[in-house]
């Protein structure tokens, strides 16, 4: 009986446990997104605009998880009728000069990015756009828009974040909200429906 108290005991302090964390870190991003909005570089959101808007096809490439934001950003970008291409996949053309090519890494310094940004501007010249956390950053010096977003990257230290949101969650986080945001206002300045973008939506799924 004693040993089953005890056990009892265990879960319910497990059950109060459960939770804490989680709703912590919906605080957080609560406290980002705040941030981003207070901070949103209306500048930087114009160029970017403009670049994607006036190129033939739009380029896009990250590394990692931010890899994985890129690719989302190019699936809302089809849909909305652009030409558009992820870097690294087998049907991806040769960039042009009157091409773009977005790359996002919070650091600025990913290595595979920053080669392949390095490239399409000496073999190109194409047009580039870096999402980053870092305006200092070797991606940044090279690109022709820069849009800063804060947001904690893996090589910051932040002992209080980092227990809910691990290396470069809240940037790359932040990166998904800011180019959904992109989104509505493209859909806005291309006078675009939902229903519009369902005609281009994948079926063979």
């Amino acid at each position: 009986m004693k040993a089953m108290f005890k056990f009892l005991r265990c879960t319910n302090k497990l059950e109060m446990l459960i939770g804490d964390k989680f709703i912590t870190f919906l605080q957080k991003m609560e406290e980002q997104i705040k941030e981003l909005q207070k901070n949103v570089d209306f500048n930087g959101i114009k160029q970017m605009i403009d670049v994607i808007e006036n190129s033939n096809s739009i380029f896009v490439i990250g590394a990692g998880r931010s890899g994985f934001i890129a690719k989302a950003f190019a699936m809302r970008l089809m849909h909305l009728g652009y030409s558009v291409y992820v870097v690294g996949e087998t049907v991806t053309p040769r960039i042009e000069s009157n091409d773009v090519l977005i790359a996002i890494s919070g650091s600025g310094e990913t290595t595979s990015v920053v080669n392949i940004c390095r490239k399409a501007k000496e073999i190109a010249n194409s047009k580039l756009v870096a999402i980053t956390n870092n305006k200092n950053s070797t991606l940044a010096k090279l690109s022709d828009v820069v849009v800063l977003l804060k947001g904690k990257i893996k090589t910051e230290k932040n002992d209080e974040i980092a227990k809910i949101a691990p290396l470069g969650t809240m940037f790359e986080l932040t990166a998904m909200i800011f180019l959904d945001a992109i989104v509505a206002e493209l859909m806005a300045i291309k006078h675009l429906t939902e229903k519009d973008l369902e005609a281009k939506h994948a079926v063979l799924e």
